[in-house]
């Protein structure tokens, strides 16, 4: 009778797992506490366009573009350190776009994001720009498309005073 066992002698292959957790509760009205451990906690409501009576306070949907902003941010930051690629003036502009979905339900129908440097090799600094939107965790995650717009200065020859990361 042969099984289907895998031998002791070889390993099996887990993959990564991260897990990121948040607590939130209400604290009254329509407001809640976002709180990670060892963090401050960010007080949240929703936004003036869902009836939201507080505009000083992030909503929700602030921090999922904030998020898909972000990472786009950090992530370039960490390519460029990894291949040596100054830059300078890094800003990534994000907009969410929330409507009516294919599928017939509202929500973000996609989040368009202009990320703008400014360096001596401006072919390295676009395509870095690239790689980061593509191995962005959050904007991989995400069921909507992510658009991205680059801009980057300075043309051959410049010379600025980036520095490296």
């Amino acid at each position: 009778m042969s099984t289907s066992a895998i031998p002791e002698s070889v390993p099996t292959i887990r993959p990564k797992e991260f897990h990121f957790p948040v607590a939130v509760d209400w604290i009254g009205g329509r407001r809640v506490a976002a709180r990670v451990e060892g963090k401050p906690a960010i007080e949240i409501a929703p936004p003036p366009a869902f009836r939201g009576t507080d505009p000083e306070l992030w909503s929700p949907e602030d921090f999922l573009v904030a998020a898909a902003g972000s990472c786009l941010a950090i992530t370039f930051t960490g390519l460029a350190a990894r291949e040596d690629v100054a830059y300078e003036n890094l800003r990534v502009e994000a907009d969410g776009v929330a409507g009516r979905r294919r599928d017939g339900r509202f929500g973000f129908t996609r989040i368009c994001l202009h990320m703008s440097a400014r360096g001596p090799d401006v072919g390295a600094i676009e395509r870095l720009a690239r790689k980061a939107e593509e191995s962005c965790l959050v904007s991989a995650s995400l069921d909507l498309p992510v658009e991205l717009e680059v801009d980057v200065g300075y043309a051959p020859g410049e010379r600025s005073s980036a520095a490296t990361p």
